[in-house]
């Protein structure tokens, strides 16, 4: 297949899913919305006027980055888990993979989608987050890399989930049980410095630090982990899961149900 041609196949996936973000809007961007807002609320304003200064900034500039790439996590996975699966789920998918479309251009379209809601939810929450506090960019080619590379990787972790899942509630074990703790336990809220050394160690092995305190240093200028073995991860395992997910869509054995 032409380049052309893949790249009109590309565009067509990634249009339908745009469209189907803005169609069901209410359920894709209003709710993390109203979320981030709540923290923003609780734990930056109520919580926040006790705790005072973390990191040397006020704390509601201190949870904004972490709030910011909680948001852009879960969505980016989530887009793409529920839009893959429901393709699964009523067969349609079996369309495109029998198609002469690029398997490639099939990942890249759903994983694009996924990019899409992912930096939507993360711009709209950015533009809330000002009614709070303030905000700038201390290193804008971290805090670029950083949103694409952990949006990319989470799109694809998403892709990976919906192709192993045989049910709904499949989609929904990760998320709850995998993502929602490590998210909590990423630094979103907290300073790794405010930890005992041995849970300090223990934080290091949780992928999430990396990318919310890469994130932070780019928005703050701070971070309690080396930035650039950061980003270096995040383009790691975005190349090893595309592989994963490329040979799972290319092999389609898991995909039908």
């Amino acid at each position: 297949m032409s380049f052309a041609k893949r790249w009109i196949a590309f565009q067509t996936l990634l249009v339908k899913e745009i469209r189907r973000i803005l169609r069901i809007w209410p359920q894709t961007l209003l709710p993390p919305v109203i979320t981030m807002s709540l923290y923003f609320v609780i734990f930056g304003k109520m919580i926040g006027s006790r705790v005072g200064e973390m990191g040397g900034v006020p704390y509601m500039q201190f949870i904004v980055p972490g709030l910011i790439m909680m948001a852009i996590i879960t969505n980016s996975y989530s887009n793409v888990v529920s839009s893959f699966f429901s393709a699964k789920f009523h067969s349609s998918i079996e369309e495109l993979l029998v198609s002469p479309i690029s398997k490639h251009a099939i990942l890249m379209g759903y994983v694009s989608g996924g990019v899409f809601r992912g930096l939507a939810i993360g711009v709209i929450v950015s533009i809330v987050a000002l009614f709070f506090t303030k905000l700038g960019i201390e290193h804008i080619f971290v805090t670029i890399f950083t949103v694409l590379g952990t949006s990319i990787l989470f799109s694809l972790g998403g892709f990976i989930n919906a192709v192993f899942a045989r049910s709904f509630d499949d989609i929904s074990i990760i998320p709850s049980f995998v993502l929602t703790p490590l998210t909590y336990l990423g630094g979103v809220f907290y300073s790794m410095e405010n930890l005992p050394p041995i849970w300090q160690n223990i934080s290091l092995l949780n992928p999430i630090v990396y990318m919310v305190n890469s994130f932070r240093f780019g928005i703050l200028g701070y971070s309690d982990v080396n930035v650039w073995y950061s980003m270096a991860a995040i383009f790691a395992f975005c190349v090893i899961f595309y592989i994963i997910a490329y040979r799972l869509i290319n092999d389609g054995s898991k995909i039908r149900l």
